[in-house]
């Protein structure tokens, strides 16, 4: 057995062999930890010639409600009847022991993945694709109707900007850390320009961006969807607008695209981005601002739960304290979007061209 570093794994590495015998029958395991963050714990199973992917609650005392791996589990179980690209999910294990919480594994495909929205080291051309690749994915995802696959009781249909405003802006003010008087005007901000509810439930991932995405080794295909701890029921227009947000931030800003030459690069324009989505996608209402202010919102208090666990010495990612400032950078950026600065293409309030959003509300007939 590859022996990992015990202070990276939480749990008996034995216990884990005991239980792949049982299930899988003869093996050698190789174990790696992967990944960081504050989500859940993520390692790389081998057992034989089985590769696999192990995912768990965190050890320790969590929230109510966090780190449901059931529901991550359940929402790939049912999409891999789906053309939603995603890996298979192999087994869920519900007992605590022997693992010490709850886990699952799931197949582990070979691809690759990318954190910097930039794409450093690639050509234009690939580039444009990967991009493009990535709107098409989420029009797949959208497209599912979440009664025909089991997924009808996920989450709660309806309303869904309007429950998410009421939870974080609860989030911000209950925040011990100082005022951000931008994300206190944003927060009074989107209640009066919440958009009419058009009734338009679909599996939201709440997490949709690049380095969440795993790519075919040679082609601008997403081949799997990962890390769904977020998932839920929700509007399609939620991930859109998050997956929308590199346009608006710099990279410094957790990995934006705002101020680089992305001609040059061949990364698609905001525009272009967002016509592809709703190319491939069922009738869609258009991307307005509110969907980007929201979602710049939303990670913003995100942040700011952040920098409060930071100040409480409670942070877990080894990083916290250098991304905590972020809750003013995002801030400044969806007060920016609210005001309609720093777009990346003329628009007025409709995010993507008029002869798109014709298209689409065409389609919608």
């Amino acid at each position: 057995m590859a022996a990992p570093a015990l202070s990276t794994v939480d749990f008996d590495p034995a216990a884990l062999e005991n239980l792949l015998r049982e299930r899988f029958g003869a093996g050698e395991l190789a174990l790696e930890r992967i990944g960081g963050g504050q989500s859940n714990p993520t390692y790389f199973v081998d057992w034989g010639t089985r590769r696999l992917v192990l995912r768990k609650q965190p050890a320790g005392p969590i929230l109510r409600g966090a780190h449901a791996i059931d529901r991550e589990f359940r929402v790939l179980e049912a999409l891999s009847k789906t053309n939603v690209p995603v890996p298979r999910a192999v087994l869920f294990h519900v007992d605590p022991e022997p693992l010490g919480t709850p886990f699952y594994l799931m197949e582990r495909l070979e691809g690759r993945v990318f954190h910097d929205c930039a794409l450093p080291g690639l050509e234009p051309a690939e580039r444009h694709g990967l991009y493009l690749g990535m709107a098409e994915a989420l029009a797949k995802l959208h497209a599912v109707r979440p009664d025909e696959v089991g997924l009808g009781d996920f989450g709660r249909p309806g309303n869904y900007f309007e429950r998410q405003i009421a939870r974080w802006t609860k989030q911000l003010r209950e925040s011990p850390g100082d005022p951000i008087p931008d994300l206190d005007a944003v927060a009074d901000w989107l209640p009066a320009h919440l958009p009419d509810d058009d009734g338009q439930v679909s599996i939201a991932h709440g997490d949709f961006r690049l380095g969440n995405l795993l790519f075919h080794p040679e082609k601008p295909e997403v081949i799997g969807i990962l890390d769904w701890e977020l998932s839920t029921l929700g509007h399609p227009l939620a991930d859109l607008g998050y997956c929308a947000m590199p346009w608006h931030t710099a990279p410094d800003e957790y990995g934006g695209i705002l101020g680089l030459d992305r001609a040059a690069l061949g990364i698609p324009a905001e525009a272009e981005f967002l016509a592809h989505y709703y190319e491939h996608a069922v009738p869609t209402a258009p991307l307005l601002r509110f969907h980007l202010v929201f979602a710049l919102f939303r990670f913003a208090v995100i942040f700011v739960g952040i920098a409060d666990r930071v100040r409480a010495g409670t942070a877990s990612a080894a990083n916290a304290a250098e991304v905590a400032p972020l809750a003013r950078r995002f801030a400044v950026r969806a007060r920016e979007a609210m005001e309609g600065r720093n777009a990346s293409v003329e628009q007025d309030d409709d995010r993507i061209p008029k002869s798109v959003v014709f298209k689409a509300r065409c389609h919608s007939q």
